[in-house]
């Protein structure tokens, strides 16, 4: 990375981080001669991905209305949320309902500004097909979470995906390759690929593209059902443009991780890649708008800010 960029970088995320969650100071200009201002942020329509309501204090309602304040600074204009107030790595049916319940509590605090996908563990596949008709069709979640209860590969994460799929519902699989070993149940990006390949009606979302995402953007290359979630990892130089290059820039989607990663760090690295401008937009907002829009549509829920 040349120095002129990697200034562009850190300038880009102090100037959008008063503090580590990401408060956006009023700055003139954008591009690699200064930051980005509020005003310019919100003109790209802003959909975070990735948001949940963990590590922080008070009842759902309070949480969220804390973290999109602030995701409001930065022009943010909706955030997904999953998982409840707590991580759980292998929920029994009552505690991911409770996750369920508590997620759904926030939303209604959040005025239209928030979205929420179901967390379930397949390995309770029946369970875990009610509790998904039970807050995406009957309720107003939009997609699926699933996490590092059961790889990807697995019978049960098959039935919940075909089950979401036929909601018209996306679902975003946790995927890592961990230089220590992967958890029992936590899934690859190569996991990822073998459940789109099976399941080629779903649309699938590979969380973080692995961690190591050179192998990761590879190992989803091939599966067009197959998008890369590329928040929650580090804003490292030439992750976005990779993705872009390897994937397309439809394939690739912006989310942040709040509040165990800042908006500001995340967003840094899709603003400061050197990929056309018409390629951020797709990737901060546009490409989730229409990743969501059949099940957003079906749930009579607008797009528009």
């Amino acid at each position: 990375m040349n120095p002129e960029r990697r200034r562009f970088l850190y300038g880009s995320a102090l100037a959008l981080g008063g503090s580590w969650f990401g408060v956006a100071r009023s700055a003139q200009g954008a591009g690699p001669s200064g930051p980005w201002h509020r005003g310019q942020l919100e003109r790209l329509r802003i959909w975070d991905l990735h948001g949940h309501l963990t590590g922080l204090g008070g009842p759902p309602e309070e949480r969220i209305r804390w973290i999109l304040r602030y995701a409001g600074r930065l022009g943010i204009q909706r955030v997904v949320f999953f998982m409840g107030l707590r991580f759980r790595y292998d929920p029994t049916p009552r505690q991911f309902r409770q996750d369920n319940d508590d997620l759904m509590k926030a939303l209604d605090a959040a005025r239209g500004r928030a979205l929420g996908f179901v967390y379930l563990n397949p390995k309770y596949p029946e369970e875990s097909l009610r509790e998904l008709d039970r807050c995406v069709r009957d309720g107003p979640l939009v997609g699926v979470k699933l996490w590092v209860a059961a790889r990807a590969t697995s019978p049960g994460v098959l039935a919940v995906v075909r089950r979401a799929a036929e909601l018209k519902a996306p679902v975003y699989q946790h995927t890592w390759y961990k230089t220590t070993g992967n958890l029992p149940g936590e899934s690859t990006p190569a996991d990822a690929a073998q459940l789109a390949e099976a399941c080629p009606q779903a649309r699938i979302i590979a969380g973080h593209t692995g961690g190591q995402w050179e192998r990761g953007i590879r190992a989803i290359r091939s599966q067009k059902n197959l998008w890369a979630g590329i928040g929650g990892t580090d804003p490292c130089a030439g992750m976005v443009e990779m993705a872009v290059r390897e994937l397309g820039p439809r394939r690739v989607l912006y989310g942040s991780d709040c509040p165990g990663r800042s908006f500001a760090s995340q967003l840094a690295k899709v603003l400061g890649a050197e990929i056309a401008p018409e390629h951020k937009e797709l990737i901060l907002g546009a490409n989730l708008r229409r990743l969501l829009a059949p099940v957003l549509a079906a749930k009579g829920i607008s797009i528009q800010p």
